[in-house]
């Protein structure tokens, strides 16, 4: 499956070649990649699934916003789809063993989500905007940070 994506991906390459390194390239779809998966799974949950503004949860007294819900689970399945894309495909590289890369790649992704949520509960409970615009808001905000940290910290 790796090698097909990197020959998906190769085959595009020399249209962006003289602007991006091939890593640098990588990241950039990986990183859209999941971006749009958040994206779409978010949008998904919030106009399908749950069709509530709150929802009950068992192990709490009171009702959580359901894009608390909905951020948690995308949360989840970004983090392990990203961390795959990044370790087996962007950062071949990288001679820090899976386990310390995990590690320093959830550090990263608990700052991103945390900014994420943050941003989202501003923008929703502050100023009463959509909460499928405002995540897409925040998840550019996010994406920066996120660069820097992969790039400088997880997978040095």
């Amino acid at each position: 499956m790796i090698r097909i994506i990197r020959a998906f991906l190769d085959f595009f390459y020399p249209i962006v070649s003289r602007i991006f390194d091939k890593t640098t390239y990588y990241y950039a779809v990986a990183g859209s990649t999941n971006l749009v998966l958040g994206w779409v799974l978010f949008w998904v949950l919030d106009h399908w699934v749950i069709h509530s503004k709150t929802v009950e949860l068992p192990l709490f007294k009171h009702p959580v916003h359901s894009y608390t819900v909905i951020a948690a689970v995308c949360g989840v399945v970004s983090f392990l789809f990203g961390f795959l894309m990044m370790r087996f495909v962007v950062f071949t590289e990288s001679q820090l063993k899976g386990r310390i890369q995990f590690f320093r790649y959830g550090l990263s992704a608990l700052i991103s989500a945390t900014v994420n949520w943050l941003l989202i509960k501003l923008m929703v409970d502050t100023f009463a905007w959509n909460a499928s615009l405002c995540n897409v808001f925040a998840s550019l905000v996010v994406v920066t940070i996120s660069y820097f940290l992969q790039r400088k910290f997880s997978f040095k």
